[in-house]
């Protein structure tokens, strides 16, 4: 174990500045042989549990440059695929020999995998019920009527003397499934500093994209455009069509996103950005204005990740929030509780780091 972490971290440590030597070179112990990086990966496997492995991979790409033993098959097989770990690999697939693309793939997929099983099931039940719940109607049919709520609105018509409730106003839901309730639309940031938002953003559209209830749409930008959405059937080709890094223009992306709105009081636009606009900002707080005056429902996440607080624009963040907009960063695990609220046209449940 000593010598698995030395090898990593000691020649930071004795220079004192982590990742950073004071003669200008990387000092620490695995030097730029595959073979070596390779005994090392099996190494930390044994040695440590998958959460420590994660960190100490990001930690050796980042600080001993090893993106290029990602492009050696032998090296994918060994390490631990991680959401992380994507983001590198799909920074690095135009550089990606043919021999090495299959793998990376695969790593890639096992990884979407991981999240669909983690994430969907739950999704789907907590926006079904949202959905249900949004199309309730007063004149419902025997079995679609919701006892409880119809019970409660009806307690004033409460009859002692027959020990019952007089049901004036039945409330129930709307058959389900029958046509598209709600349409959303996620816009996703895709420079490099966001990699981990867009894996999560793809598994979700994915996921939302497969409710018959939903009309989902998913674009991703940077300084141009692309809609992805007939690509939302597997999350991996959506993000192997991603191009991580690069400019950021939010305003081009929010205008065509509202080009494609035809039922702004059914719809839910999703923009997950740090903020960091290279556009023009006045034309990208008037179009969230208009898209809200017109009764759309606008979420600005700064972050849809496991990570702490991003980094972020805080002057924009400050001017969504004044149009009643409020940026915040948000968990895999939240989102589906965030969807439900915007749905049901109920106030978001801001974490407290929101802005």
């Amino acid at each position: 174990m000593d010598g698995a972490l030395a090898a990593l971290y000691r020649g930071a440590a004795e220079d004192g500045r982590a990742g950073q030597p004071r003669s200008g070179r990387r000092s620490a112990g695995l030097g730029g042989s595959a073979p070596q990086v390779a005994r090392w990966l099996g190494d930390i496997r044994e040695y440590f549990p998958a959460t420590v492995v994660q960190l100490m991979q990001q930690d050796a790409i980042t600080r001993l440059g090893l993106e290029q033993l990602l492009l050696e098959p032998e090296m994918l097989e060994a390490v631990e695929p991680d959401v992380h770990l994507v983001g590198t690999l799909l920074s690095l697939k135009h550089a990606l020999p043919e021999t090495t693309r299959e793998t990376a793939r695969a790593v890639v997929g096992r990884v979407v995998a991981d999240l669909e099983r983690r994430l969907a099931d739950r999704t789907r039940a907590t926006l079904g019920g949202a959905l249900d719940r949004s199309a309730r109607v007063n004149r419902p049919r025997h079995r679609d009527i919701d006892w409880d709520r119809t019970i409660r609105a009806n307690l004033k018509n409460y009859l002692p003397e027959h020990g019952t409730v007089v049901p004036e106003r039945l409330i129930g839901y709307a058959r389900a499934q029958r046509a598209v309730k709600k349409d959303v639309i996620l816009c996703i940031d895709q420079s490099g500093s966001m990699a981990p938002s867009v894996v999560h953003s793809a598994v979700f559209g994915a996921v939302l994209a497969s409710m018959k209830s939903l009309d989902t749409r998913l674009v991703v930008f940077d300084t141009s455009v692309v809609d992805l959405t007939e690509q939302l059937t597997d999350p991996v080709d959506v993000l192997f069509a991603t191009q991580l890094g690069g400019g950021t223009d939010i305003n081009r992306a929010l205008a065509y996103c509202q080009s494609r709105i035809t039922r702004p009081a059914e719809t839910i636009v999703v923009l997950i950005s740090d903020l960091y606009e290279g556009g023009i900002r006045d034309e990208m707080l008037k179009r969230v204005a208009a898209m809200k005056a017109a009764g759309v429902q606008f979420i600005a996440l700064l972050a849809l990740s496991d990570e702490g607080a991003p980094a972020y624009d805080h002057a924009h963040a400050a001017a969504l929030a004044a149009l009643g907009a409020p940026a915040f960063a948000c968990t895999p695990d939240v989102f589906p509780e965030i969807m439900a609220a915007a749905i049901e046209k109920r106030p978001i449940p801001v974490p407290e780091q929101g802005v």
